[in-house]
């Protein structure tokens, strides 16, 4: 028990907002839970009072920018997206600026995922994070995946400079083992578990 505790513990969970706008790149594979750790996270703040701007920057999968304005729809938070884009960087930088203007203290970049790991995703990822320079990049981990969430774990943690883990699906029965691997092997605090479909689990 005390070395659980030492190893994941403690956790800030609070998400440091700055005066102006505070930009949060969700990354991880595809299927892992990001867009509804979006919704989620957007639940999050507007319990305090902070009204964030989701963006759909997967521009590989439509049904991913869907996704993300029903999320948006159901919290009343706005959604930023362009069906016609092709360079995901310029839509994110085009959203902070949209924020700006609209007043909204958070934004919330919604990234591409990939069924594994590839050199195009991390170069895209790569792009996003040296150009849009977010406040935080936290990597979102499917705890039902075992050994698979430890290896993109590493990967990802290579590739960029992650602010803290969010592991989804702790409610199914793999009962998240993988949580201490993926802690040892990217070093950062695991911030959030998602315990449920429901924006606010």
């Amino acid at each position: 028990y005390e070395e659980l505790n030492e190893l994941l513990g403690p956790v800030d969970p609070s998400l440091h907002l700055r005066g102006e706008v505070t930009v949060i790149m969700l990354c991880g594979l595809q299927g892992s839970g990001k867009t509804t750790t979006c919704g989620k996270l957007s639940q999050l703040l507007l319990e305090s009072n902070v009204t964030p701007l989701l963006v759909a920057a997967d521009l590989q999968r439509p049904a991913a920018i869907d996704q993300l304005h029903v999320i948006g729809q159901q919290l009343g938070v706005p959604v930023y997206s362009d069906k016609t884009a092709k360079d995901p960087v310029k839509l994110c930088q085009a959203a902070v600026r949209h924020a700006e203007e609209q007043s909204l203290r958070v934004v919330i970049l919604d990234t591409a995922g990939r069924l594994a790991i590839d050199q195009e995703l991390m170069d895209q990822l790569k792009r996003i994070d040296q150009r849009v320079q977010p406040d935080q990049v936290y990597l979102v981990v499917d705890g039902m995946t075992g050994q698979d969430a430890v290896n993109s774990a590493g990967a990802f943690n290579e590739a960029l400079e992650l602010d803290g883990v969010i592991m989804t699906k702790l409610d199914g029965d793999a009962r998240g083992g993988a949580l201490l691997s993926v802690k040892h092997v990217t070093g950062v605090p695991v911030k959030f578990i998602g315990t449920g479909e429901h924006l606010d689990a």
